[in-house]
């Protein structure tokens, strides 16, 4: 009997020649999706005829589903209908930022059981000890092109030519949009290679269609005035930590940067935890070192949970959690014995205009915050940033109080008589 660890699951040499097996071609021809991938009636029944799925039609492609597919045109291609996803919510959770200033309500999208719950109690807790301050540090959003030259003394001859065009690539990244703004440029050699780094400030959008767009017109540009010409050239080299977690943009910042704290007094950790300020420094001390061990991107419980949750609500990209969901998280005794707790996070990709902020249902969850359209986009980073602070506080009083199996067990797995 011969085990491949890491290869597949079989139990023998001759499972595992079978399993091999299956794995040739398939020379069957695929059936195509028609080609347009616009939306309209027609090319929708064209994809359900194909698909031949009734049940599955009438899930996805409701009546109301059809009345509204119009607004959906510029945010999908191959449109069969929507999904449909609980939203609970949790608060109020009182902020007292910059921008963000009152007790808000926070619809959450989620499958988890249990997770509105524990935003909902440490909103509670939150509100009860006055309210979060949270602060937007900085805020902007990067793209990072990619040159290939032939050689070390092409690249240095580009990045001499280059450094001098800066305010030229400024006024023509700035040409295709009218609320972008291009607010640094630099450039980095690595042997042959040469990455430009431009950050852009996106007014109350999340941003990320707008610095492609206008990095993609300041390499048109480049290429067309450039006195050395680059063998490759390319709209981003992977310096930009778009999409995931990098060392850059923890200690930088891409999209927006927000700290958010509070000072909890020891009798309302009682209260709404049922543990102690010094249970959960011990804790953030022990998850500190086992954060480092596994190489975590920042230290923190479960940014990612707030962020998903919300973003899926209210129309953000939420692919962008990816990034957005690292940072710090410090939990502290004050002098006085009561609970010092902070969150800072540098990648809040947030916006509350453009992408899917203008849909039905997520707009109708900005709507609930109170933070639709212009001039709410910082507001809403520091509420995620204050949210993220709630479910630090709530999930590691769960794990110091012994709570947190018990919890999910009986919010994940209801009685009869609960239902």
């Amino acid at each position: 009997m011969t085990q491949i660890q890491g290869c597949c699951v079989a139990t023998s040499d001759a499972e595992l020649q079978n399993q091999l097996k299956k794995l040739s071609q398939d020379h069957r021809p695929a059936e195509k999706l028609p080609r347009s991938p616009y939306l309209s009636v027609r090319h929708i029944d064209k994809r359900w005829q194909q698909l031949n799925q009734a049940d599955s039609q009438a899930e996805l492609l409701d009546a109301h589903t059809q009345s509204q597919q119009d607004c959906y045109h510029k945010n999908i291609e191959n449109f069969i209908g929507t999904v449909k996803l609980p939203v609970g919510i949790a608060g109020p959770l009182r902020v007292n930022g910059a921008y963000a200033q009152g007790d808000y309500t926070i619809p959450l999208a989620t499958t988890e059981a249990a997770l509105v719950a524990s935003y909902h109690r440490g909103a509670q807790l939150i509100t009860a000890a006055g309210g979060a301050s949270a602060l937007l540090l900085r805020e902007s959003v990067t793209r990072t092109p990619g040159l290939i030259f032939s050689g070390i003394a092409q690249a240095g001859a580009f990045v001499a030519w280059a450094s001098q065009q800066i305010e030229i690539f400024r006024q023509v990244a700035e040409s295709t949009t009218t609320h972008g703004k291009l607010i640094n440029a630099s450039l980095h050699i690595e042997a042959r290679y040469v990455f430009l780094v431009f950050e852009y400030h996106t007014g109350d959008a999340s941003g990320q269609n707008m610095v492609t767009i206008a990095t993609q017109a300041i390499l048109d540009y480049v290429m067309a005035h450039t006195p050395v010409q680059p063998e490759y050239a390319f709209l981003d080299a992977n310096l930009s930590g778009d999409k995931k977690a990098t060392h850059q943009s923890l200690t930088h910042v891409r999209g927006k940067k927000v700290s958010a704290e509070i000072n909890i007094p020891a009798h309302l950790v009682q209260q709404y935890l049922h543990t102690t300020p010094e249970a959960m420094h011990q804790f953030e001390r022990i998850s500190t070192v086992g954060g480092t061990l596994s190489g975590s991107m920042g230290i923190h419980a479960h940014y990612a949970n707030a962020l998903a949750a919300l973003y899926i609500a209210c129309g953000q990209d939420a692919a962008c959690v990816a990034e957005s969901a690292s940072g710090i998280t410090r939990l502290e005794v004050t002098s006085k014995g009561n609970l010092y707790a902070s969150a800072t996070l540098p990648n809040l990709m947030v916006g509350t205009v453009g992408g899917g902020t203008g849909l039905p249902s997520q707009k109708a969850c900005l709507k609930l915050l109170g933070l639709y359209g212009a001039g709410h986009a910082r507001a809403l980073a520091e509420v995620a940033a204050s949210l993220c602070l709630a479910g630090e506080l709530s999930i590691i009083g769960a794990f110091c109080a012994g709570h947190f199996s018990r919890a999910h067990h009986k919010l994940a797995r209801p009685l009869k008589a609960d239902i």
